[in-house]
């Protein structure tokens, strides 16, 4: 049925721009739950157990395809949902089942008792396959129609998952608490590049118009641009229920650390978020640095009083390109913070 499923779905993931990622329960070999912590504690000592933990974080969302077994599903399965905790949390999972009478639905309804309690989110669309209708020979022919449920099934996944990501995010532990209610932090990557780009053109319009030129080079990039050097920058955004708020990036260069592309959505600006970037990017400054640099336009007075305020110190007037360098010692408390 697996194999099925796969085959039958594996065309349109390219084009809803998903990856399937197949996984059969026997190849994990988890014995019975060994682990003496409770799973909400996330404290793992079995290497079985890590490793199930890694490819459950790694998701988005799951299909599960289960038989039904006296009017439920395999302990296999329920053993397998047991082993973790915050792994689970607004993930959506869809549910494929198969069986006699019922075509395994009572093992569904089973298992949408379990995962919602793990804070997993049940979609609506399913596939029930009876197995005398199914199966032939011992080969899996479904009806036309389960393709067609099936395909349903994904495309509700795929659409829940990218609903669910700022409440999946919020609670990652990698993510930092931002300075906003239910905002945090969390480092961009080149699959942001359109949120990021949206930031930008709308930060960056005060900018031209405070130095009275549209040679700007946050204005004019790409998509393809911006994905580039989301690739090599270290950038860090502000999030707020699914939107991007601000952002930041860092780049080390000998004993430089550069910091670029401060920005802030226009509706929020004066709220001290612009300053709390700052030092957040500031705080990253591994041992070694021993300034912050940073450029800005010679004639936006509004940045540069920022800046000076924070301690920064113009090193450079505008040149040809309009642009003033400012310099900052590394203070030791700095690198206090970075370290821990």
């Amino acid at each position: 049925m697996g194999r099925w499923l796969v085959e039958t779905v594996g065309p349109r993931t390219a084009q809803l721009g998903a990856e399937l990622v197949p996984l059969s329960l026997s190849e994990l070999s988890l014995p019975f739950l060994d682990e003496e912590d409770h799973p909400s504690a996330g404290v793992y000592t079995q290497e079985h157990t890590k490793r199930w933990s890694a490819l459950v974080d790694a998701a988005d969302g799951f299909v599960v395809v289960t038989p039904e077994y006296n009017h439920g599903m395999p302990a296999t399965l329920k053993n397998a949902l047991d082993y973790l905790g915050r792994e689970w949390a607004w993930k959506p999972i869809g549910f494929v089942s198969y069986g006699n009478t019922s075509s395994g639905t009572r093992s569904v309804q089973h298992a949408k008792q379990v995962v919602t309690a793990l804070r997993l989110v049940p979609l609506g669309s399913t596939v029930a396959l009876r197995i005398g209708e199914a199966v032939d020979g011992g080969r899996v022919l479904p009806p036309a129609a389960a393709a067609e449920s099936a395909v349903r099934v994904l495309d509700e996944l795929v659409r829940a998952a990218n609903a669910l990501r700022p409440m999946r995010e919020i609670g990652h532990p990698d993510h930092r608490a931002g300075p906003l209610p239910g905002s945090y932090l969390r480092r961009l990557a080149p699959q942001d590049s359109a949120e990021v780009l949206a930031l930008q053109r709308c930060c960056w319009v005060d900018e031209a118009l405070a130095n009275d030129t549209l040679a700007v080079p946050a204005l004019h990039e790409s998509l393809e641009q911006v994905r580039e050097w989301l690739g090599t920058w270290t950038t860090s955004g502000l999030w707020q229920d699914g939107r991007l708020l601000g952002m930041v990036r860092t780049l080390r260069a000998d004993d430089d650390l550069h910091v670029g592309r401060l920005g802030v959505v226009p509706d929020l600006r004066g709220r001290g978020i612009g300053r709390w970037l700052l030092r957040a990017a500031e705080a990253t400054a591994e041992p070694g640095c021993v300034r912050t640099v940073l450029h800005t336009g010679a004639r936006s007075r509004r940045n540069l009083s920022f800046y000076h305020g924070e301690g920064y110190r113009s090193t450079s007037a505008g040149g040809a390109d309009g642009v003033v360098r400012l310099t900052k010692d590394v203070t030791r408390q700095e690198l206090s913070n970075a370290r821990n």
